[in-house]
C-alpha cells in the first residue's frame, strides 16, 4: 500500500513538472525586400540581440508614392520540413479595412494587437508617412505563439507579401524556431 502512495505522489510531482514546461520563441532571421525601388525601400530592417534572453525586430520602410489609399497583406506560416511547407495560416487581409475596423475580426484584432503597440501603423489608410515597427521582443511574439496559439516545436517562417494598389511592393520574412 505504501508504494503505491508513493508511486502516485511521484507521478503528481511529474505531471506537475511536465504542466510547468513552456515553449520558447527564439528570432534567428528577418528578410525585407523592396520589389518595387521607386514605390518604397527599407530604410533598416534587422534582428538586435541584446543579451541572451533578450532580442527585437525593428523595420522601417520608406513610402515614395504617399498617400497609399489601398493595400493588402497576404500573412502566410510555414513550417520547415525539408523546405519551408505551408503550415497552418495563408491569408489575405486589406490592410485598410482592417485598420478602420479593428474590432470586427478575432484575426483581424489578433494582426492588429501585434503591431499596435510597437509602430505607427495605428490609423487607417491613407498612409502618407514611412511605417516603422520598432522593438517587437521577442517576449510579446513568445506569448502569442505559445499561450495564445500553441504550436508544436520546429523551425518556422512567418512570411509577409504587402501589396499597394494590387502589385506587389514588398516582403518580410520572420524566421524562428519555437523549442
Amino acid at each position: 500500500m505504501s508504494s503505491t502512495i508513493i508511486l502516485l505522489v511521484q507521478l503528481i510531482f511529474f505531471l506537475h513538472l511536465v504542466r510547468e514546461i513552456t515553449s520558447k520563441v527564439e528570432f534567428t532571421n528577418i528578410k525585407c525586400t523592396s520589389l518595387d525601388k521607386e514605390f518604397d525601400d527599407f530604410e533598416y530592417c534587422y534582428l538586435k540581440s541584446v543579451n541572451r534572453s533578450y532580442k527585437y525586430v525593428s523595420v522601417k520602410v520608406n513610402l515614395f508614392k504617399v498617400p497609399v489609399t489601398r493595400v493588402k497583406v497576404n500573412f502566410a506560416l510555414l513550417k520547415r520540413y525539408s523546405g519551408y511547407k505551408l503550415f497552418l495560416y495563408n491569408i489575405t487581409v486589406d490592410a485598410c479595412k482592417v485598420l478602420a475596423n479593428r474590432k470586427s475580426n478575432p484575426v483581424f484584432v489578433f494582426i492588429h494587437d501585434m503591431f499596435s503597440s510597437y509602430s505607427n501603423m495605428n490609423h487607417s489608410c491613407p498612409f502618407d508617412h514611412d511605417l516603422v515597427v520598432d522593438k517587437v521582443s521577442v517576449g510579446f511574439i513568445n506569448r502569442h505563439f505559445t499561450e495564445v496559439l500553441p504550436f508544436p516545436e520546429g523551425e518556422y517562417l512567418f512570411q509577409s507579401n504587402w501589396f499597394a494598389y494590387n502589385v506587389k511592393r514588398a516582403e518580410v520574412n520572420f524566421y524562428f524556431t519555437l523549442s
